[in-house]
């Protein structure tokens, strides 16, 4: 098969093969996985403090489509698609705002908050119109360390077996990570970035550290082990926290002191950074006094926004006290990586990488990304028709 093809050893060397330039350049493969990825699999869109009253509303991209996430005043947080039923044309025609219905600019058709269809003109004179039926077609949501997470599959996969799964396979139990107290953080600084590259690039990063001692002298001198090429994301779900180096005070730009412990990490949790990939689209970054966490939403085959919040006890938020040094540690470990894969993005369209390229042994776990990315995709994707070996010969 061309998965078993892709994570086959390259003949006489202990280099394994990626996939071909193409998975990260073709139009036609992005709109797969949009197709087959992020509009079936559970994505991390916004925070729940974002909608903190009833009537407040965001829109949100899912895979090719956009989605109101709203917080209704008798169903809690729910999501449509941004669509009204009549014509079709976008109900909610900016970013966010607050409204006690959602009406289309058009031809006036109103919803309720929960869903509905409760007004438009002469729809008294059609009480053939079922209400609920030509309602805003909703979107599966779920709430989980204080974000929303929505689907939009009919039938969703399970969010305890493809969120809290991957969660279990780096900690070992999901339990491990209630002990950071994630929903009850408040969010202390975010920074957007948009990324000229594949999303699978960026994926590819941040699952290594392979590249840490070229890259990122910050983070090695407060993590020096990860100069070492190994990630805290190890094979086969190997439970690994990255330890802090022997004078560092607090994950900080300068390995300074940070802003206290959460109250309730474990023995084992403090003075370690611990990294988690929640496929499709998150990073979490849990350390002693604060989190980290990603949120990718891919644009196109060669760009990315990724939205990075930074995560801290309520009353350091409510006090004002001084993160700076938290957030520039990661901000700079951000700039760092995207750069990497912007500069690496032009050569995914050469014909010296029409091949592909190779994998060394540290970074294992992308290989069992690739496979997951070819199943997802049904096994028929570009692999390399030789040894990364003759691509790189030019053989």
């Amino acid at each position: 098969m061309i998965i078993d093809q892709l994570n086959e050893p390259v003949p006489g060397t202990s280099l394994l093969s990626t996939p071909t330039g193409d998975a990260y350049t073709d139009p036609e493969i992005f709109a797969r996985e949009q197709a087959e990825i992020f509009e079936k699999m559970w994505n991390c869109v916004l925070r729940e403090d974002a909608l903190a009253s009833p009537g407040q509303w965001k829109t949100v991209s899912v895979g090719r489509e956009e989605i109101i996430v709203v917080r209704t005043r008798k169903a809690g947080i729910k999501a449509y698609y941004n669509v009204c039923r009549h014509r079709g044309m976008r109900v909610c025609t900016s970013g966010e705002g607050k409204s006690k219905t959602l009406q289309c600019g058009y031809h006036a058709w109103t919803y309720a908050l929960e869903g509905d269809l409760v007004a438009a003109p002469n729809l008294t004179s059609m009480p053939d119109v079922d209400r609920q039926e030509y309602g805003l077609k909703p979107v599966h949501v779920r709430t989980w360390l204080g974000y929303v997470w929505v689907c939009l599959a009919e039938d969703p996969p399970s969010f305890d077996e493809t969120v809290l799964g991957e969660v279990s396979t780096r900690f070992g139990e999901v339990e491990s990570i209630d002990n950071y107290g994630i929903e009850g953080l408040r969010c202390g600084e975010t920074k957007t970035y948009d990324v000229a590259a594949n999303w699978k690039l960026i994926i590819e990063n941040f699952m290594e550290c392979y590249h840490c001692a070229t890259i990122h002298p910050e983070l090695t001198e407060v993590i020096p082990e990860f100069a070492d090429g190994l990630a805290s994301q190890r094979k086969n779900g190997e439970i690994h926290g990255a330890s802090f180096g022997d004078d560092v005070e607090g994950f900080t730009v300068d390995g300074s002191s940070g802003v206290g412990s959460l109250p309730a990490i474990a023995p084992g949790q403090d003075r370690k950074y611990y990294a988690i990939t929640v496929k499709p689209q998150v990073f979490i970054n849990t350390v002693p006094d604060h989190v980290i966490i990603h949120r990718m939403f891919p644009v196109s085959h060669e760009r990315t926004i990724v939205v990075c919040d930074w995560l801290f006890m309520p009353e350091v938020v409510e006090q004002g006290l001084d993160v700076a040094n938290s957030v520039e540690l990661f901000h700079r470990v951000n700039q760092q990586d995207f750069e990497a894969c912007e500069l690496t993005q032009p050569s995914m369209s050469s014909k010296a990488y029409e091949r592909g390229g190779a994998l060394v042994p540290s970074e294992h776990h992308i290989e069992e990304f690739h496979r997951w990315w070819a199943e997802r995709l049904g096994g028929d994707v570009p692999v390399p028709a030789a040894s990364a070996a003759a691509a790189v010969s030019g053989t």
